[in-house]
């Protein structure tokens, strides 16, 4: 009975957080012989525009707050799919280490003061700096953790939507953490079994939720709503039921198979739970592999992109692969990309 409490009181507590978020579902599969797979789906309530990019190593880039900018040069090549082409929402190194961004309506960051001592970092760019500078989780987890810098978020543009987000990340050796900034400090989880994350509530109210479900078998029941911590426990109990296997797949399709479970149908939104979103686009990642999977609502195909197979040295280009007016692409789209100068990520 106690335990039941605590769930309702959760369950409760999560539906008075989900009042002002958009949502979004990241779940890891681990298999044998080194198969590690990152899958995520966005969901928003209108379009949001997303187009790949690849970026060499080697790029010259400032955290666009002003004079105090971080500034770094990218010690890896990345694919990423942007948001808006004023951000990066998510995307993979060529080290296999996948990071993605989600909503998250409680986060609060710290205070940045541009005549200060402290060097910020603008929201926008916060995965790309993990993809530009870090091979593995426990390298960024290292790095990350004393804070070495402000991260500073706006407005969403021509909105009234302040941006509110947290970070996952995941490596090819199958390790995972999440970054979160509750009441102004960043809150680190890091361990390997953190293979799933959603939206709201905060992700250690997430795991609370999810103990509760451990004690019911999903056979026999699995919350069936699209809200965040139904997502969650699905795709909890579904990564890890799917079979194990080093065939690649198979393994994306079954990664896949979960990931559209948790989305949301196309066309639904909730004016009293925002947190319900129509799924815009999907990503899997296959950082054994170094593939990127992706689809999306309004285009029929499901495509993919060899990261190896790009010059990702100093010498190599950023090119672009445009998905505007309904692009469709199958099977392996590589040669369809072309070089296009980089977009200008957004700043204060």
């Amino acid at each position: 009975m106690k335990k039941f409490r605590l769930f309702l009181f959760l369950v409760l507590a999560g539906f008075t957080l989900n009042t002002t978020a958009d949502a979004c579902t990241r779940v890891v599969y681990t298999g044998p012989e080194n198969t590690v797979i990152t899958a995520r789906s966005m969901d928003w309530k209108s379009e949001i525009d997303a187009n790949l990019w690849v970026f060499p190593k080697g790029i010259q880039r400032s955290g666009e707050v002003g004079p105090l900018s971080v500034k770094w040069t990218s010690k890896y090549g990345s694919i990423i799919a942007s948001a808006w082409d004023i951000a990066t929402a998510d995307g993979m190194n060529e080290k296999g280490l996948v990071a993605n961004i989600l909503w998250l309506a409680e986060s609060e960051y710290p205070k940045f003061n541009p005549q200060g001592t402290k060097q910020g970092l603008s929201i926008s760019l916060w995965a790309q700096y993990v993809l530009d500078n870090f091979a593995s989780v426990e390298e960024a987890v290292n790095y990350l953790k004393d804070e070495p810098f402000v991260l500073v978020s706006d407005y969403i543009p021509d909105t009234d939507k302040f941006t509110t987000l947290h970070l996952s990340i995941s490596d090819a050796q199958g390790d995972n953490a999440i970054f979160e900034y509750i009441n102004g400090k960043l809150v680190v989880h890091h361990d390997p079994s953190y293979v799933v994350m959603t939206n709201s509530p905060v992700f250690d109210q997430q795991l609370a939720l999810n103990e509760y479900w451990k004690g019911i078998p999903g056979t026999v029941m699995l919350p069936g709503t699209n809200r965040a911590a139904d997502r969650f426990v699905r795709a909890w109990y579904y990564i890890h039921a799917i079979p194990q296997t080093n065939d690649i797949r198979t393994s994306v399709a079954s990664v896949f198979s979960v990931i559209r479970n948790c989305s949301v149908p196309f066309g639904i939104s909730s004016e009293t739970e925002p947190n319900i979103s129509s799924t815009r686009w999907r990503s899997v990642s296959d950082q054994k592999n170094l593939a990127y999977f992706f689809e999306t609502a309004l285009t029929p195909n499901t495509f993919w992109v060899s990261l190896k197979d790009f010059d990702l040295s100093e010498k190599g280009k950023v090119m672009k692969l445009s998905l505007d007016n309904f692009a469709t692409y199958s099977g392996r789209a590589n040669s369809s990309f072309v070089p296009t100068t980089a977009f200008k990520f957004l700043g204060i």
